[in-house]
């Protein structure tokens, strides 16, 4: 293989590591949201 695409396949390579070093460390927050439902009186067994 020539030296251009060696340097291209190991420069893709860091970045996917690199990327996946993110992704792995990266706290995402959970979605904050208040939810509220009607829910009939019909579901509820008497």
């Amino acid at each position: 293989m020539g030296k251009l695409t060696v340097f291209i396949l190991v420069l893709l390579l860091l970045g996917a590591g690199g990327g996946a070093a993110f992704l792995a460390t990266w706290e995402i927050p959970a979605p904050v949201s208040n939810v509220e439902k009607v829910l009939p009186n019909d579901q509820f067994p008497r």
